[in-house]
C-alpha cells in the first residue's frame, strides 16, 4: 500500500512539474519579440507589430520607415500623404522618415540623407538593449552603408533601430549609430525622426513645451529668433528648428480632444513643420489639401552635430503616446502631460 501511495505521489509530482514547465514556456513565449513579415504596397516588405487590444504599427524595410501607428479603435495616428510613392528610390512621404546622416541640406549629402531610401534588414542578433518591460511587440532593424553610400559619405557605420509597441499603445523608436571606420577617422552627422502626426484640423492644433525657446527660421535663411507666444498655433507655413528643447513636447488636437506626447532622449532639438497651401501644391507627392490634416514635430539633433570616434556609439530615443485631452473652459491643460 505504501509502495502504491509512493508511486502515485511521484506521478503527481511529475505531472505538476510538467504543468509548471508548460506555464513558464508559455509565459516566456509572450515576452519574445512579436511581429510578422508581410507584403506592403507595391510588394515592398513590411513588419507588422500587434498589441493585444488591436493596437498596431507597421514598418517598411524600405527606409526603416514606420508608416502606421493605430490605437485600440483602429484610428491612424500618423499621417501618410494621399500621394505617397512606395517606389524606390523615392522616399515615402509621411509616417516617420529617418533623416541620417544629414538633416535637410545641412551638408554635402542629399537632402535628409540616404537612410530613408535604403533597404534595411531585420537584425536577428542585436547587441543587448535595456528593454522597456511594457513593450509588447518589437523588431530590431539594421542598416550598413552600400558602396554608393560610401562614395557619397565615406564613413563606415552600423545603424541599429528598435521599433517597439507598448502595452499602453505607445510607440518607441530607439536608434543606435556606431562608427565602424577602421582607419581611425571620426565622423559627424545630424539626425531627425521626421514624424508626421495626423490631426483633425491644423487650425485647431497647438504645440506646448517650446515657448520662450530660441529657434532657427528656415523660411528666413535660418535666422535666429526667440519664441514669444504661450504656445505654437498655425495660420500659415511654418518651418522652424527649436534649440535646446525639453525632453517632452505636447501636441494638442482640440477637435479630437486628443494630445500627442513626444518624449525624447539624446535629441536636443525639435523641428516644427507644416507646408500650408502654396508649398503643398509644389510638393509632387503631397496632396493639395493634406496640410490641413498633418503636422510634423520632429525630435532631432541638428544645431550641434553628433561626433563619433571609431567604436563609439550614439543613442537617440523617441517615444510617442496619445492620451485624451482634458478641457477646462474650453482650454487644454498641457501641464498634465508635460509633467
Amino acid at each position: 500500500m505504501k509502495t502504491l501511495r509512493s508511486h502515485r505521489g511521484r506521478v503527481e509530482t511529475t505531472i505538476l512539474v510538467l504543468v509548471l514547465i508548460c506555464v513558464l514556456s508559455s509565459s516566456m513565449a509572450t515576452e519574445r519579440p512579436s511581429f510578422e513579415l508581410a507584403k506592403g504596397i507595391n510588394g515592398l516588405d513590411k513588419i507588422v507589430l500587434r498589441e493585444s487590444r488591436s493596437r498596431s504599427a507597421e514598418v517598411y524595410l524600405y527606409g526603416g520607415h514606420v508608416t502606421s501607428w493605430k490605437n485600440e479603435n483602429g484610428e491612424e495616428l500618423l499621417y501618410l500623404s494621399s500621394k505617397a510613392i512606395f517606389k524606390p528610390p523615392k522616399p515615402i512621404r509621411g509616417g516617420i522618415p529617418l533623416c541620417f546622416p544629414q538633416f535637410s541640406n545641412y551638408g554635402p549629402v542629399e537632402s535628409h540623407g540616404f537612410a530613408r531610401n535604403r533597404i534595411w534588414e531585420v537584425d536577428a542578433n542585436p547587441p543587448p538593449l535595456p528593454s522597456n518591460s511594457s513593450s509588447y511587440a518589437f523588431v530590431d532593424l539594421i542598416l550598413r552603408p552600400t558602396e554608393d553610400d560610401l562614395k557619397m559619405w565615406p564613413n563606415n557605420f552600423e545603424f541599429r533601430m528598435r521599433v517597439a509597441l507598448g502595452t499602453e499603445g505607445e510607440l518607441t523608436l530607439t536608434s543606435r549609430i556606431r562608427n565602424t571606420n577602421s582607419d581611425g577617422r571620426p565622423f559627424t552627422f545630424t539626425f531627425a525622426y521626421h514624424t508626421y502626426f495626423s490631426v483633425s484640423d491644423i487650425s485647431e492644433v497647438r504645440v506646448e513645451g517650446l515657448e520662450t525657446l530660441d529657434y532657427l527660421d528656415k523660411l528666413k535663411n535660418r535666422e535666429r529668433f526667440t519664441e514669444q507666444g504661450d504656445a505654437i498655433t498655425f495660420e500659415s507655413e511654418i518651418d522652424k528648428i527649436y534649440l535646446s528643447t525639453p525632453t517632452k513636447i505636447a501636441i494638442l488636437d482640440h477637435e479630437k480632444k486628443r494630445t500627442f506626447v513626444v518624449r525624447k532622449e539624446g535629441l536636443a532639438d525639435a523641428v516644427v513643420w507644416n507646408p500650408w497651401d502654396k508649398k503643398s501644391k509644389k510638393i509632387s507627392d503631397l496632396g493639395d489639401e493634406d496640410y490641413k490634416h498633418m503636422l510634423c514635430v520632429e525630435a532631432a539633433a541638428i544645431e550641434r552635430p553628433i561626433m563619433l570616434k571609431p567604436g563609439e556609439e550614439w543613442k537617440g530615443r523617441l517615444e510617442l503616446s496619445a492620451v485624451p485631452s482634458s478641457y477646462s473652459s474650453g482650454q487644454l491643460d498641457p501641464k498634465k502631460v508635460l509633467q
